[in-house]
C-alpha cells in the first residue's frame, strides 16, 4: 500500500475575503471618478480658453483694463513783464494698493525717504487695508521717477501738479483761484478751458483699487495738450503800490470796502486794479462783502472776492457832473465862461435839492460851478440841453453798457431812461444820483477826456502764452470818438481848475498839471425809498499829466467814518497812486510848480 506525503513547496490556500475584494473594486471606482471630474473640467477649460474666448476673452481683460484720464498741466498767468501772477507746477501723485504689500514695516523703511512720509506714518497708511491709499499728492517729481524706478510692490507714480500763488494776495481779486475742477473765480475762471489745456488719456492694468497690476505697462491713447497762458496788462510793483496805499487809507478812515483802478490812457491797458474790504467795519444794512479771508498787511484789510471796479455798482455823485458838462459844451449851450445865477436850493417834482454848504445867490461861471461841485449850479447847466441830450451823452461815454473785458460777474449798471424819467430826475441826473454803474465805467469816461475824446475800450489781458514761451498779442482795445477834440480839451482845462482851486486840492502832484473831479456820494437804502444817513462814497478820479496824458485813475472808498468827503479820504490816495506811476514810467514833469490858487473851495461842497 502506497503512502502520499504533503510537498514541503505546495502553493498555500489563498487568504483573500470578499470584504477585501470590495474595498479595491471601491478605490478603482473612486480614482475614475477623480478622472471624469479631472476630464469634464479639462474640457470646459478648454470651452471657455478656446470654443468662448472670443466671448468671456474681453470680458476677462475688461476686469483688469482701465483707461483713466491725465491731467493736463495749467497754463500760468503773469503781468505785463512776464513775472509769474499764478503758477502750477508738475508733481508726482503717489498711490498704494496696500492689498498687495505683504511687508508695510519693511517697505515703509524703504520708501520713507522718497515719499518724504515718517517710517511710522508710512507703515500704516500701508496696513490700513483699503486697496487705494493716496500716500503723497504733491511729491517733487525727481522723487516721483525715483519711485517708480524702485518698483516698490503696491505703489504707482502718476502724473500731477499744484497751483501757486507766488507773490500770495497780490492781485487775489483779478486773478482768482481754483479748485480741484479749475478756476473758481477772476480770469482762472473767466479763462478756465484755455488755461486748463486738453486731458490726455492712457489705458492701464489695475486692481479693483485703481492701481496698476504687477508688471504691466501703461499705453498712451491719446497724448496731453498743456494749457495756454496769460500774460496781463498788470504792472506787478505799480499793482503793490496800489494795494498797499488803499489798505493803508481803507484802514485809516475805517471805510468798508475800497477800489482803484490804474489804466493807460491811449490803450485803455489796467496797469494796476484793487479791490478791498475792510473786515473790522460793520457792513451795516448792505451786507458784508464776501472776501477770501487773509489780510493783504493792514489789519482787517483783505482782497475781495468780487472784482469791485467791475462788478459794484454805485451811484457816483459828483464825478459824473462830466457828463452834464461835456453834454452843455457838445450842444454849444455854455461855454467854460458862462455865468449862472446860483441859488441855494430848488425843489423839483416832490424832491429838495441843495448844494452841500448853504449860501446866498451866487453868479458863478461854469467852471466854478464844476470847481466847487455845486449841485445847483449843474442843474441849472443840463437845464440848457435837456432830459434828451444828457441821457444821449450817458450812452456815448460807455455808461451802462458792458466792457470788452467781460469780466467774471461784471455788472452794466442801472440807468434811468426816457420811458422812465421823473421830474426830480432833471436834478438828480446830472449831478450823479439815479444812475448806479461801476467804476470801471467812471475811469473810462474820463479816460475818454483825457484821449483827446477818443473813448478807449479798456483791457486787462496783453496776450497769449504758449507751452514754449512764445506770446501771441491780443488785438489793439475798440476806439471810438465820444466827444469832440475841442470838447475834450475844453473840459481837461476845467478839470485842472478842479485840482486846483476847487475840491480836488489834496491831487496836486509837483511838477505835474492834473486834472480830475471828487465826489462825496449819497448812498440809497436798499430796504427803503430813502438814502443812509450819514453814509457816503467819496471818491477821485483824474488823469495826469493834464498837458499831456498818460494815465487815469479812480479811487473809491465806501463808506469812510473818520472823514466822508472824496477831497480829503480819495484824492490823497490817488496822488500817492499817480506819482509812483508817473515816476515810475519816467513820465517828464510838466516842469511848473502847482500849488493851490488862493480861495479854493472847500472840500465838502462836492456832497450829492
Amino acid at each position: 500500500m502506497t503512502t502520499h506525503k504533503t510537498s514541503a513547496h505546495a502553493r498555500p490556500r489563498s487568504t483573500a475575503t470578499p470584504q477585501k475584494g470590495r474595498r479595491l473594486r471601491g478605490i478603482r471606482i473612486l480614482h475614475i471618478g477623480y478622472f471624469a471630474a479631472f476630464a469634464i473640467l479639462a474640457l470646459r477649460l478648454i470651452d471657455l480658453q478656446v470654443v468662448d474666448h472670443g466671448e468671456f476673452g474681453p470680458m476677462s481683460l475688461q476686469q483688469v483694463r482701465s483707461e483713466r484720464t491725465v491731467p493736463a498741466l495749467r497754463a500760468g498767468i503773469y503781468d505785463r513783464y512776464g513775472r509769474t501772477l499764478a503758477l502750477s507746477e508738475p508733481t508726482s501723485l503717489v498711490l498704494a494698493d496696500d492689498f498687495q504689500i505683504t511687508d508695510p514695516v519693511g517697505e515703509a523703511k524703504s520708501l520713507s525717504g522718497l515719499v518724504q512720509v515718517p517710517v511710522a506714518t508710512l507703515t500704516s497708511m500701508l496696513s490700513e487695508r483699503n486697496g487705494y491709499v493716496v500716500v503723497n499728492s504733491a511729491l517733487p517729481v525727481a522723487l516721483g521717477r525715483q519711485v517708480t524706478a524702485g518698483n516698490f510692490t503696491g505703489i504707482v507714480v502718476r502724473n500731477s501738479s499744484s497751483r501757486t500763488y507766488p507773490n500770495g494776495t497780490l492781485a487775489e481779486s483779478i486773478v482768482g483761484r481754483t479748485n480741484t475742477q479749475g478756476g473758481t473765480t477772476g480770469l482762472e475762471y473767466e479763462y478756465q478751458s484755455q488755461l486748463a489745456g486738453v486731458d490726455g488719456l492712457e489705458r492701464a492694468f489695475t486692481a479693483g483699487s485703481g492701481v496698476n497690476l504687477p508688471s504691466t505697462y501703461t499705453q498712451v491713447i491719446k497724448k496731453v495738450q498743456p494749457g495756454v497762458g496769460l500774460e496781463l496788462t498788470i504792472d506787478n510793483s505799480l499793482q503793490f503800490v496800489v494795494e498797499h496805499a488803499l489798505a493803508t487809507q481803507l484802514h485809516a478812515v475805517d471805510g468798508i470796502a475800497g477800489e482803484a483802478v490804474v489804466e493807460d490812457v491811449k490803450t485803455g491797458e489796467i496797469l494796476a486794479d484793487a479791490s478791498l474790504v475792510n473786515t473790522k467795519t460793520n457792513p451795516g444794512v448792505l451786507g458784508p462783502i464776501p472776501a477770501w479771508g487773509q489780510s493783504v498787511g493792514a489789519p482787517g484789510i483783505e482782497q475781495t472776492i468780487n472784482n469791485l471796479p467791475f462788478s459794484q455798482a454805485y451811484e457816483p455823485g459828483s464825478v459824473f457832473k462830466v457828463v452834464t458838462f461835456s453834454a452843455a459844451l457838445q450842444a454849444g449851450a455854455i461855454t467854460p465862461n458862462s455865468v449862472f445865477a446860483v441859488p441855494n436850493s430848488v425843489v423839483v417834482g416832490t424832491r429838495l435839492f441843495h448844494d452841500a454848504e448853504a449860501h446866498a445867490l451866487e453868479h458863478l461861471s461854469a467852471t466854478s460851478i464844476l470847481a466847487q461841485s455845486s449841485n445847483i449850479g449843474t442843474f441849472e447847466v443840463g437845464q440848457r440841453i435837456g432830459e434828451n441830450k444828457i441821457l444821449a451823452q450817458v450812452e456815448r461815454l460807455g455808461f451802462g453798457q458792458l466792457t470788452s473785458v467781460n469780466f467774471p460777474g461784471e455788472t452794466a449798471g442801472l440807468l434811468v431812461s426816457a420811458a422812465n424819467w421823473y421830474a426830480a430826475d432833471q436834478v438828480a441826473l446830472p449831478i450823479g444820483q439815479v444812475d448806479a454803474v461801476p467804476a470801471i465805467q467812471v475811469l473810462d469816461a474820463y479816460n475818454a477826456i483825457a484821449n483827446g475824446g477818443v473813448f478807449v475800450e479798456p483791457k486787462l489781458v496783453r496776450g497769449y502764452v504758449e507751452a514754449n514761451g512764445t506770446m501771441q498779442a491780443t488785438p489793439p482795445s475798440v476806439q471810438r470818438q465820444a466827444l469832440s477834440p475841442s470838447v475834450a480839451y475844453t473840459m481837461n482845462k476845467m478839470l485842472q481848475k478842479v485840482v486846483l482851486e476847487g475840491t480836488g486840492t489834496n491831487a496836486i502832484i509837483p511838477g505835474y498839471e492834473v486834472a480830475g473831479k471828487t465826489g462825496t456820494a449819497s448812498i440809497p437804502d436798499p430796504h427803503a425809498d430813502r438814502l443812509l444817513t450819514g453814509e457816503y462814497n467819496a471818491s477821485f478820479v483824474g488823469f495826469a499829466p493834464a498837458n499831456n496824458p498818460a494815465f487815469s485813475v479812480i479811487v473809491i472808498i465806501e463808506r469812510p467814518v473818520t472823514t466822508i468827503f472824496g477831497g480829503a479820504v480819495a484824492a490823497p490816495v490817488f496822488q500817492q497812486i499817480m506819482s509812483y506811476a508817473l515816476h515810475h514810467y519816467n513820465i517828464p514833469s510838466s516842469g511848473v510848480m502847482v500849488k493851490p490858487l488862493t480861495g479854493a473851495a472847500a472840500l465838502a461842497s462836492d456832497v450829492t
